[in-house]
């Protein structure tokens, strides 16, 4: 048995699909875990440790009905990293998160398929304004909450880390 398939929307931009995420998709998640990159999501982490969080996905999904979009190029559905909404136990509200894999670093990527999620989000899940948990020392995820719109509203903790809780306007004030 390969599974079953969860009602997970399919959004497509310019240049890229968001969709559910598929396991020939986690040797680019499991890299990416793996690397230095990952330390402000949790990494590094072991390949076993990166698919509890790969796999959990799906999990968002069914039991909040929203969850990360695995991104793919739109050429030739190249994984190029996940972008979403997570709401996990003991999590004030929902977050709009977002990393890329090293092959779509610098690209553009991430801006993309964050706008495109949080549109989405907006106008079908009822997640309007959320946030962005965003590690003080990650200047690049602050640089990206900036572009798109968002600001520090607080300093906050998530999972026992310190975070900037960066909000993000309403789709409607845009």
């Amino acid at each position: 048995m390969t599974g079953f398939a969860l009602p997970i929307p399919v959004i497509e931009t310019e240049r890229l699909i968001l969709r559910a995420p598929r396991e020939s998709d986690f040797p680019a998640h499991a890299a990416l875990m793996a690397s230095d990159r990952s330390r402000f999501i949790g990494g590094p982490q072991e390949p076993a440790f990166a698919w509890r969080g790969f796999s959990a996905s799906l999990g968002h999904w069914a039991l909040r009905g929203y969850g990360m979009w695995l991104v793919a190029d739109k050429a030739d559905d190249t994984p190029l990293g996940r972008v979403g909404f997570i709401n996990a136990y003991g999590w004030d509200e929902p977050e709009l998160g977002w990393h890329v894999y090293a092959a779509a670093e610098g690209k553009g990527v991430a801006y993309e398929a964050a706008l495109a999620a949080r549109a989405y989000g907006a106008a079908h899940l009822g997640l309007d304004g959320v946030i962005s948990y965003i590690d003080p020392a990650n200047a690049r995820s602050q640089a990206l909450a900036a572009r798109l719109g968002a600001e520090v509203e607080r300093d906050g903790e998530v999972m026992g880390h310190p975070c900037q809780v960066w909000r993000h306007p309403k789709q409607g004030t845009l």
